[in-house]
Parts: structure tokens; sequence; C-alpha cells
């Protein structure tokens, strides 16, 4: 599984971003939510100096909403939209089998992005979708029928959408990552998670990861991570047997 199609979107600029936020031509995108552009040198989640977005408001005169615009990267090749309306996707609803590995709840924060800043986001749909520790996607290729780790949640009355999978494989010519796309009253966005690669080492170091051996492909030899990967990392930490991260982004309508 080598061939994950080409970037459909592109990086914003400080500029585009002004123009697509309310200070230019108007545009639906989405943006990961930071907490305060002017204390907020690196936010670990968008992963963006904010400093730079708060240059360009100053010379204008004007204040920004508290929001970073994240890069759309490419559905690839393996969605399927299985309309499994689910918190849990680690199981196969075909036999009933459990995906193997440490489980990873991801909590996506959604919100509207406006000129004054982001309100939470009710009924957004998220879904998300990846392979399993061996590299493995569910109802795709020699997996066809299965339904293992793919569902989608509606972001509730805070705009939260709240999953529990594991943590990703890898598999040929790519970097470990997560898909993950929103869609909210006719439009949607796409994009991809990615993790640190010293983190995922650590993990890595277990079964049933450590039986498929060394992985192939780092963050910085992705092509897709290339294009705006490093705006897109999560913030995973222990918790339990487990791992844990939560991902602020919001969508301006």
């Amino acid at each position: 599984m080598d061939k994950d199609d080409k970037q459909v979107g592109q990086i914003l600029n400080r500029r585009d971003a002004l123009k697509i936020l309310g200070f230019g031509s108007a545009a639906a995108l989405l943006a990961a939510c930071a907490p305060d552009l002017a204390t907020e040198t690196l936010s670990p989640t968008a992963g963006v100096p904010t400093t730079q977005v708060v240059t360009e408001a100053t010379s204008i005169n004007t204040a920004l909403p508290m929001c970073v615009v994240l890069p759309e990267l490419t559905e690839g090749p393996y969605f399927v939209d299985e309309m499994l309306n689910r918190s849990d996707i680690r199981e196969d609803t075909s036999d009933g089998v459990i995906s193997e590995g440490p489980p990873l709840v991801i909590i996506f924060n959604v919100t509207k992005v406006g000129a004054n800043g982001c309100v939470p986001l009710p009924n957004a749909q998220v879904d998300i979708w990846h392979c399993d520790a061996y590299g493995v996607y569910s109802d795709v290729q020699n997996a066809v029928g299965k339904t293992f780790l793919r569902g989608y949640q509606m972001a509730d009355a805070n705009g939260v959408a709240k999953f529990t999978t594991v943590y990703p494989g890898w598999y040929q010519g790519r970097a470990v990552h997560i898909h993950f796309k929103i869609r909210y009253d006719n439009q949607e966005f796409t994009s991809q998670l990615f993790f640190d690669d010293t983190f995922t080492d650590q993990v890595y170091l277990q079964d049933p990861y450590a039986k498929k051996g060394e992985r192939t492909v780092r963050n910085d030899g992705d092509n897709i991570y290339q294009n705006g990967g490093n705006q897109l990392l999560l913030n995973v930490t222990p918790e339990g047997a487990g791992y844990t991260a939560t991902f602020d982004i919001g969508m301006q309508i």
C-alpha cells in the first residue's frame, strides 16, 4: 500500500490566511484553534509559529480570530463511506474481532471560525480511518468486507467528537498517519494526522508492531507530510494502558 493520492490542498501563507479569515474574499476552510495568539509561540497541535500571524495582523492594524490555518491533504485511495456511527472503531463488525494494539483515544474539538474567534460547532460529522498494526486497511484489497478502524461521530453540543482506536501501524511508502474528514452543511475538509517519530519508535517496540519490523518511511521522508504535516502532528500522551490526544480544528462557514 504505497499509492496514496497526491495532495489536493495547499498550505496557506499569512496573506492568504488573512483573506480567507474575512480580510479579503470569503471561502470555506478549516483551521486549528490556538488558545492565545499573543503569547503562544508554538501550538503542539497546529505546529505553526503563531507569532507569524500576529505580525501580519499588526501590519494592517486589525485583529485576527484566534485560529491558525491548516493545510488540506489528500484523502488517499482507502476512504470507504461505511456510515458506521460509532465512537469505538476497533471492532470488525463482520466478525467481532478487535484490532490489536494499545488503545488510542482521539478527541476532536470542532469549532466554527468567525471574526470573533472560535465557537463550538455541533453536528459536524467527523470520520476517521487508518491501517491496523500490520499496515492493512479494512474493506479494500485483501480485506474487502471488513470494517475495522473506520467510523464517524457527530460532534456534540460542545463540538466534541471522541474516538477510541489503536495506535496506527505503517505500510510501505508512508509515514504513520490517520486520515480524517469533517463534513458540515454540504462542505467538507479532508486531511491527515501525523505522529512524532521518536514517540512512535517507543510504541513500536511493543507487539504487535515489533513483529512487522522496522518501518521504512519517517515523517521527513513522506511526500505528503512534506506538504504541511508538521501542522498536523498529534500531541499524544500515555494514559493507562494506552494513549490519548486532543485535536482542535475549526470550520469557517
